[in-house]
């Protein structure tokens, strides 16, 4: 059976959807990739967030090495996509995205995965380039909830 890994971002949702999203995927632990796990969304933020999945049965793991640098969050937010993968794949390069990388794969390999970040397309989104980098192996379906 092919290795899969899912992704969701949170951008224009709800509570509600974005756990119906997950749920319905048979999606097992969120894998949150953001470097500041914040939230002005009620409900995203870490403790709010890894609650209101424990509630859904969903366990959650902060991977904060695997964030995007505040350069690169700039960057995306003005849709600069080579800036974001230049300065992003620098991040992968660091020894602690490295170790985080290899136990993202190890947690993916055991259990339905869920790269979590903000933006709701993933071709927009460092999640993309991470399992790129991270998963090559693993085939992505990318949730829009």
């Amino acid at each position: 059976m092919a290795r899969m890994v899912w992704t969701i971002g949170y951008e224009q949702t709800t509570m509600a959807a974005f756990l119906a999203a997950l749920t319905g995927a048979g999606v097992e632990v969120v894998a949150d990739v953001r470097a500041l796990p914040l939230s002005r969304r009620p409900g995203f933020s870490k403790s709010a967030l890894a609650a209101n999945l424990g509630e859904a049965g969903i366990a959650y793991v902060h991977f904060r090495a695997l964030g995007t640098p505040a350069e690169g969050r700039a960057a995306a937010r003005r849709n600069d996509h080579v800036t974001l993968e230049r300065i992003y794949a620098g991040q992968l390069q660091l020894p602690e995205a490295m170790a985080a990388m290899g136990a993202l794969a190890d947690l993916a390999d055991a259990r339905r995965t869920a790269l979590l970040c903000y933006e709701r397309e993933a071709c927009g989104c460092h999640r993309t380039l991470l399992r790129a980098a991270a998963l090559p192996d693993f085939a992505a379906i990318d949730l829009l909830p």
